[in-house]
């Protein structure tokens, strides 16, 4: 499917504020850019590089008085996640070495304190996807996802003890519960096709089986629609600002996902 994905970002500059962002989508995991834009009003000097995780960031100073950032995209993405049930367990010493650091602790996902609570949820479930599925499960049981509940990160153990959070919140704590039993995990940020309400969304990947698997513990069901910005440990890695200084206000951020075709595959 191609869809036509929008961020647009308002801020109030009182005093020049460098700024990083995140918002251009990638370019393959599933998905295809086939047309872009990438405009600040007023213009400054950008310089664009990648991070350790291969996410696209952009370096600016913003001036003083209102600063606009409008981006967009034209992407093709699969209308269906692929899932894999059964798909194995790999063992640490099998690992890729570029999969290692999804495995341990980071800010947000403090997976050192939920071994107990994982092996309970996965208890009669085969090592690897399976047990990711139940994990997605638990948490989608067991904390509930209310949009704007939060507005900045928290942490898993803080997620676990609330009860209740936004799409980061809950996918930060499947994280931690996954790598608390050897299973790399990472955050996702992106566009989710039909969201509601629409707004950037979150979601996780798992790997088993020797790739990377989607899982929303969001979403009552796992829906294609997709394009990813940014993947990371945590909301640490993935937003998709930082400011540096303190005279930087946002004032609104407008996200828009449209259908441009229904399917270039479909008969």
């Amino acid at each position: 499917m191609k869809l036509g994905v929008s961020c647009d970002l308002s801020f109030q500059i009182d005093a020049p504020t460098v700024l990083i962002l995140m918002l251009r989508p990638l370019n393959g995991a599933q998905q295809w850019i086939t047309k872009s834009s990438y405009i600040v009003e007023p213009e400054v000097a950008i310089a664009e590089h990648k991070d350790g995780y291969g996410n696209s960031c952009q370096r600016l100073v913003a001036p003083l008085g209102e600063f606009i950032i409008r981006t967009s995209a034209e992407v093709i993405t699969a209308e269906h996640i692929d899932s894999a049930p059964g798909a194995h367990f790999i063992e640490i010493q099998n690992l890729p070495y570029r999969i290692l650091p999804y495995l341990l602790p980071s800010r947000y996902c403090e997976s050192d304190w939920f071994g107990d609570l994982a092996r309970e949820v996965v208890s009669d479930a085969l090592p690897g996807y399976d047990q990711v599925d139940k994990i997605t499960a638990w948490v989608r049981h067991s904390v509930r996802y209310i949009p704007g509940s939060s507005d900045s990160p928290l942490s898993a153990i803080e997620v676990h003890n609330r009860g209740y959070g936004v799409c980061r919140d809950l996918a930060q704590l499947a994280i931690a519960l996954c790598r608390s039993i050897s299973i790399p995990a990472r955050l996702v940020v992106g566009y989710l096709y039909q969201l509601d309400p629409m707004d950037l969304h979150a979601w996780f990947e798992a790997y088993v089986g020797g790739r990377w698997y989607a899982f929303d513990p969001s979403q009552g069901d796992l829906r294609g629609g997709r394009v990813i910005i940014a993947l990371g440990r945590d909301a640490a890695d993935v937003s998709i600002f930082h400011q540096f200084g303190v005279g930087c206000i946002l004032n609104s951020m407008d996200v828009q996902v449209n259908l441009l075709n229904e399917s270039l595959y479909r008969q």
